[in-house]
């Protein structure tokens, strides 16, 4: 097994363990950090389950699932979550999804971040495609993805069911040749 530890300038992505439980409830568990999640906040014994499966996927080969823990680069906090996952069908296209600390929002923390992602995916990964879908409420997963030099490909109409209803995603992508590492 192949550990992640993938470093940028101001932040920093590496496998989730155990301990990690707390400071991704603190996440999780947010009202605030959930409202455009397809699911609602969840309980530190929800969390420390989906900790457990992350680590169980870890050891999976081929791995096809990265859920790794946002280190801040100066403090080596535990400030977010990614989450990468490499489609069955098209090996070369992955999907990804990021959660952060409220206390991180509206610092450019989320730019980053995918601009990490992205150059996590196709410089280690070897992916053509990297897409993620955001609620279309959440303008700044919006800007962030914008930012980031992915492009908005369009709508899924009732993608995801949520605690409040059907909802639409917009999905946006980047594509290898046409990416460039800002």
């Amino acid at each position: 097994m192949r550990r992640v530890v993938y470093n940028g300038e101001r932040l920093g992505l590496r496998e989730v363990t155990e301990a990690d439980v707390p400071p991704l409830h603190a996440v999780y568990g947010d009202h605030a950090a959930t409202q455009h999640m397809p699911f609602g906040p969840r309980t530190q014994p929800e969390v420390a389950r989906l900790v457990d499966q992350a680590m169980e996927a870890a050891t999976a080969e081929p791995r096809v699932l990265y859920v790794l823990a946002v280190v801040d680069a100066a403090h080596r906090d535990v400030i977010g979550v990614v989450r990468l996952r490499i489609e069955a069908d098209h090996p070369h296209s992955a999907e990804i999804g990021f959660g952060l600390h409220p206390h991180q929002w509206g610092r450019g923390i989320g730019t980053d971040l995918v601009r990490l992602l992205l150059a996590f995916g196709f410089k280690e990964l070897g992916l053509h495609r990297v897409w993620g879908a955001r609620s279309p409420a959440n303008l700044p997963a919006q800007l962030a993805m914008l930012t980031a030099g992915m492009v908005e490909e369009g709508r899924i109409r009732h993608h995801v069911h949520t605690p409040h209803g059907w909802r639409d995603s917009i999905v946006h992508s980047a594509l290898e040749d046409e990416w460039i590492e800002r």
